[in-house]
């Protein structure tokens, strides 16, 4: 299907006629109590809506950068056209269409899009008819910056990570990403093994280092802080116990090396020296 008219200004008649194909053939295939996920830029297939609703979002803001394929609005891949044939459910129908990974569901809960009904004309301050009396592209504001953050990872999303691959840059980094956090492995190790896959697969889209591929991800919240704590789990040193040298419940000191246990605070190259006995 030709969907070069994605490209043409909203104000034509052309990009307004594909519009309605769009509808026609989403509301055909994944709609739910005359509803459909809205693919503009501002609801980025979060939100559902009915008709009317989607076509003058559609007109005033555009669709969602590099949807192309229309994967959440019933479009099946070929290579899973025959898995999902049988279904007579539309919603089934368009999950099972999903990469087998859901990361449109990881995107969902990461930017808490799942209650997201902010109104179009409320940020754009822009009618349909206004758009179309005074030329306007649409609605002329930036995402801000979670949006940002959500458009960027969407790409990543739907960026392959080699050609004719069922799995996304995305996807891949998350899985390797896990892999590495369950098996403990150090940064280095981690940065050994992605430039070895990197040798070996020459045309995958795989980061070169550790923190290359915590750069693709960052955004999904995965980060963490250490937090010293007792040996004995009687406490953490946190809030205004994180300068204690030892549990104030057992006694157990915080530290494997008692010999540097009561460094002054001034002393950085001491207390560098220091390794807490466990931590959270």
């Amino acid at each position: 299907m030709n969907r070069s008219w994605m490209n043409l200004p909203r104000v034509s008649v052309d990009y307004r006629n594909g519009v309605e194909t769009f509808l026609d053939f989403a509301f055909a295939n994944a709609s739910q109590e005359d509803r459909i996920l809205c693919p503009c830029k501002k609801c980025g297939n979060i939100n559902w809506h009915i008709r009317e609703v989607v076509q003058e979002h559609l007109i005033v803001c555009g669709f969602v950068r590099g949807y192309i394929k229309w994967i959440f609005h019933g479009e099946i891949t070929p290579r899973r056209a025959s898995s999902t044939s049988n279904s007579t459910d539309p919603l089934n129908s368009h999950h099972r269409s999903h990469r087998e990974d859901d990361m449109e569901g990881i995107l969902r809960d990461v930017f808490n899009m799942h209650d997201y009904h902010q109104s179009v004309r409320e940020d754009c301050d822009i009618g349909v008819n206004d758009s179309f009396e005074m030329g306007r592209s649409g609605c002329h504001e930036e995402p801000n910056g979670e949006a940002t953050k959500f458009y960027n990872l969407l790409d990543e999303m739907n960026e392959q990570l080699y050609e004719g691959s069922k799995y996304s840059k995305l996807s891949f980094c998350i899985r390797l990403f896990h892999l590495k956090c369950l098996g403990g492995w150090t940064g280095n190790s981690f940065t050994q093994l992605l430039e070895f896959l990197g040798e070996m697969f020459p045309f995958a889209k795989i980061p070169q280092s550790s923190k290359d591929m915590k750069k693709v991800i960052k955004d999904l919240g995965l980060g963490y802080e250490k937090i010293h704590c007792c040996p004995n789990d009687c406490m953490l040193y946190w809030g205004n116990r994180k300068n204690q040298e030892s549990c104030h419940v057992c006694g157990k000191s915080r530290w494997m090396n008692r010999d540097v246990e009561n460094v002054s605070e001034e002393d950085v190259e001491a207390r560098s020296r220091k390794k807490p006995v466990k931590i959270l």
